[in-house]
């Protein structure tokens, strides 16, 4: 299959998905598929590839591909912030299944891959869909191509439309940590839907408002991640942004 991530620039799915562990770094609202473990070694990463990255101020996704094979060898994309409707979220296709492959660049360039503008939460927030624009869902989706475990480029008329990253919870981490490849515990994945209720939703206009509700929320969010004793790297990623709105808008 050809599909298109740029006006112009096209890749070939191939068989091979990364091997890499995503890395959903909460703070930062992004997902890192990438061989880097911290920022010194993002940079070498970055000279010895070619494909979509950040340039000053703009910070597209990024597919990045080997020079040589031209093979996909990582990417990062961009969390929206404010999540769809639940209408919305509902039209979300469970066809077709995700299919393992990789990416091969059609030409050694780089191009612009932009990020989405709508966040679709599945029940539970087992499954976080970040789409193009919402008119994705008037059709049905050609492809889920699974470049990484639990991340797929989903594809309609042969261009990349959106990603998707299943149990998020999963690959929760600070920065470019790796995660903890323990399981979850069930009380993470609550406190995790209880994040993205505060931080995608018309709650945090609220806090950022400084209305007392949406404050009194937050509060007792902060409250609750202290008090969880397990899973704690998971839950300390997750009060890195807490902990920063509780300093910015807790306390009044």
């Amino acid at each position: 299959m050809k599909i298109t991530l740029d006006d112009g620039w096209t890749a070939t799915a191939t068989s091979r998905p990364l091997c890499i562990t995503p890395r959903f770094s909460f703070r930062d609202f992004c997902v890192r598929i990438a061989p880097y473990m911290n920022a010194e070694e993002r940079g070498p990463y970055l000279i010895g590839t070619f494909g979509s990255t950040a340039w000053l101020w703009d910070t597209p996704d990024e597919l990045r591909f080997d020079p040589v094979s031209r093979d996909l060898v990582g990417a990062e994309f961009q969390m929206v912030g404010e999540a769809a409707d639940a209408e919305d979220t509902a039209r979300v296709p469970a066809a077709p299944l995700v299919r393992p492959g990789g990416l091969r660049a059609d030409e050694a360039r780089g191009f612009r891959l932009e990020v989405t503008t709508e966040l679709c939460r599945a029940p539970g927030d087992t499954v976080l869909t970040c789409l193009r624009d919402l008119d994705v869902l008037d059709e049905p989706l050609e492809a889920r191509i699974g470049i990484a475990p639990d991340v797929a480029l989903l594809v309609q008329r042969g261009a990349v439309v959106g990603w998707s990253l299943t149990d998020p919870v999963r690959y929760l981490t600070r920065g470019f940590a790796a995660p903890d490849p323990a399981p979850p515990l069930p009380a993470t994945r609550l406190l995790f839907t209880e994040c993205l209720d505060l931080v995608t939703t018309s709650v945090f206009d609220g806090v950022r408002d400084r209305e007392p509700t949406a404050v009194a929320r937050l509060r007792a969010l902060d409250r609750n991640l202290r008090d969880q004793r397990e899973d704690r790297r998971r839950v300390d990623a997750m009060s890195a942004l807490i902990v920063d709105l509780v300093e910015d808008y807790g306390d009044r």
